[in-house]
């Protein structure tokens, strides 16, 4: 056993030399890799399968519970995991979040009726708010910020293949073993991840004196789930201004004061709100926030007007994401490599930021005439803002607050950007839904509204089913409802481009001679390189 931070052994000196991890380091990388992999292929293989499921096991009133469920789950423990892994720490918590997520797997697939379905696929989420939380925190143990640029390429890689391969997966196992396999697909995978964290990753173990704040856990879930759920059903479910979403943004907005004025006063907060004090760390949850509200609008609506308007195949609806999700992997990659370089990344979220807003301007201008490779195009620029955008969020924010912080840090920027995507689906989807209405009872009159009035989103099939006109009219709809989304999304991203500017670059630990280990030159934000905790077998 050799300490990280001590004279290496001959062979570690010649990885290091050779500008290489050691193998130990590779073989828990990959397998962080497969946890994250699987925290972000569920949705959408289920997503693939869920009429097949509604067609064996019934109940499709509570259809939107079997994704609400683990949404809501995956975003109210996402800052307990991290919390927890700081205070007993990482290896064991990163584990138990992965057999905890490989119980939910088993059960969901041998559930029996959707209310089964509902319960198990809750438990599957607790366990997927460690594996994101778990996967960025033990990175950023191991590597430092300086280096991790260079891995930013291999996790943008296994976001766009969940993305792309989701779908696909989703179908082929569906269609060939049967929809269960869709959550036994998982404990595969799930368990070679655990035997390699378990033989290779040697993390020291902690033990925290005090005891957890559960007062703070409960406010902090009680309000998560509040905004959730207003997101996930407002509009949809209950109109914005009824009863129940009022209920639900009155209690959301208590518990979440109660959390900060309780989070004052708690002896192990479960999120200490001196993190914040860093104008950088507290920037980059702004520009988190907004980059999950901007990409996932984008996923949901850019297949659907590939589908409805230019007549793509809904089979393949991840590959319509190609351009986008391409381009964010090699400006991920290339974000990466300059940073690990140079050590400078201010560039990188303002750049990102202003791609983004052009991009989905771009976007907005999208009309029935709009060729694929035109909206190709579009897409990657998009992509591209995007690729400069994930990594650098976590990198800065982890760069940003003590080691001994690193999980709540890790899990408070994974929850901005899970939040930033619920408001995204939410908002963006209520200013589409409004907009196709809209025009369809404009240009079809009140079969128009009649089309409509379940889902402003119509399946394949139900679109082939319309008489040519209002068909014509549903296209014109769809277009002008993606403009305003994407209108939207443009005018957010300006917020997320304020906030870029204002980041200061603070050299990145493990920098070498670039950081002042005397502090004279270092900005306020700059956090000392700490002393190794990390255990390596080589």
């Amino acid at each position: 056993m050799a300490e990280a931070g001590a004279e290496p052994g001959a062979e570690q000196g010649t990885a290091e030399a050779e500008g290489k991890q050691p193998r130990s380091v590779r073989v828990v990388l990959l397998a962080l890799m497969i946890a994250m992999l699987l925290a972000m292929l569920d949705n959408m293989i289920v997503g693939t399968a869920m009429p097949t499921i509604v067609g064996e096991l019934g109940g499709l009133e509570h259809l939107s519970w079997v994704v609400t469920a683990y949404t809501l789950a995956t975003a109210a423990s996402t800052p307990i995991w991290g919390k927890l892994g700081d205070m007993y720490g990482r290896k064991g918590v990163f584990m138990t979040s992965i057999v905890l997520f490989l119980i939910g797997s088993a059960l969901s697939g041998m559930a029996q009726d959707m209310g089964q379905l509902i319960g198990f696929r809750a438990i599957q989420g607790l366990g997927a708010g460690g594996l994101m939380v778990g996967v960025m925190a033990i990175i950023g143990d191991l590597i430092p910020p300086r280096e991790r640029g260079k891995y930013q390429g291999m996790m943008a890689g296994v976001m766009a293949l969940a993305m792309i391969g989701g779908p696909l997966v989703g179908g082929t196992i569906t269609d060939h073993w049967g929809w269960r396999w869709s959550f036994y697909i998982n404990l595969p995978l799930g368990v070679v991840a655990l035997i390699a964290i378990s033989a290779v990753l040697h993390l020291p173990r902690k033990r925290a004196q005090a005891r957890i704040d559960y007062l703070g856990a409960g406010l902090l879930t009680v309000g998560i789930t509040s905004i959730v759920l207003v997101t996930t059903w407002g509009g949809s479910e209950y109109a914005w201004g009824s009863a129940m979403i009022m209920e639900l943004i009155g209690i959301g907005v208590a518990a979440l004061v109660g959390f900060l004025f309780w989070q004052t006063k708690a002896a192990a907060p479960v999120v200490p709100l001196h993190i914040f004090r860093s104008a950088n760390f507290s920037l980059m949850s702004v520009v988190g926030f907004i980059t999950g509200f901007v990409m996932f609008g984008a996923v949901l609506f850019l297949p659907l007007y590939q589908q409805s308007v230019q007549g793509a195949s809904a089979t393949n609806s991840g590959l319509l994401l190609l351009p986008m999700l391409g381009a964010m992997l090699v400006t991920s990659m290339v974000a990466g490599r300059v940073t690990t370089a140079t050590g400078h990344y201010k560039a990188f979220p303002i750049v990102g930021s202003v791609l983004m807003a052009v991009g989905l301007y771009l976007l907005s201008l999208m009309d029935t005439d709009t060729s694929r490779l035109t909206s190709g195009v579009y897409m990657a620029v998009v992509g591209a803002g995007m690729g400069c955008l994930m990594q650098i969020t976590m990198l800065v924010s982890q760069n940003s607050v003590e080691m001994k912080d690193m999980g709540v840090a890790s899990s408070t920027t994974t929850l901005f950007r899970t939040l930033g995507s619920s408001f995204g689906v939410a908002i963006m989807g209520a200013l589409f839904n409004n907009r196709v209405q809209h025009v369809m009872a404009e240009r079809a009159g009140a079969l128009g509204s009649k089309v409509t009035e379940q889902s402003a989103q119509l399946d394949a099939a139900s679109l082939a089913k319309l008489p040519v006109p209002a068909r014509e009219a549903y296209q014109h709809a769809v277009s002008a409802g993606t403009h305003s989304a994407f209108l939207l999304g443009a005018v957010v991203a300006v917020v997320a481009l304020i906030a870029a500017v204002f980041v200061k670059e603070v050299p990145l630990r493990g920098a070498g001679p670039a950081a002042d280990a005397s502090g004279e030159d270092t900005p306020n934000d700059a956090v000392p390189a700490p002393k190794a905790t990390v255990t390596e077998t080589v």
